[in-house]
């Protein structure tokens, strides 16, 4: 083990949450009706997230990279808030697409990083 577990999953998850604030920057639009940048940190993690499991990663990588980064990156609680705060408003098909889209990205992208390490 390279350093205790805590240690690694805070590091990890500092660099993840950085990189989710910068994701969040590049992408936010206040005008934009859709959470782009929900669904890109959500999808771009999943396959990270793939690409580590697949490939063997061992426990202290998956302690960094996996419960640390990808877990501060990714964010399904936003996806769950902004799934039922726009069926409550009223935007049904903007729920219904943005909850479908998201879970199918995830696959595609789980998908993706299978084939890619399989």
């Amino acid at each position: 083990m390279i350093a205790p577990a805590p240690v690694l999953v805070g590091l990890g998850g500092a660099l993840g949450a950085t990189l989710r604030y910068a994701v969040g920057e590049a992408l936010a639009d206040a005008d934009a009706p859709f959470p782009t940048a929900t669904l890109a940190v959500n999808t771009l993690g999943t396959f990270a997230l793939g690409l580590l499991t697949f490939a063997g990663a061992g426990d202290d990588a998956l302690l960094l990279l996996g419960t640390g980064t990808c877990g501060a990156f990714t964010t399904f609680s936003s996806f769950s808030v902004e799934t039922v705060r726009a069926w409550e408003d009223g935007d049904r098909l903007l729920a219904v697409g943005y909850a479908l889209g998201t879970l199918a990205l995830a696959g595609v992208a789980l998908g993706l990083a299978w084939l890619l390490v399989g």
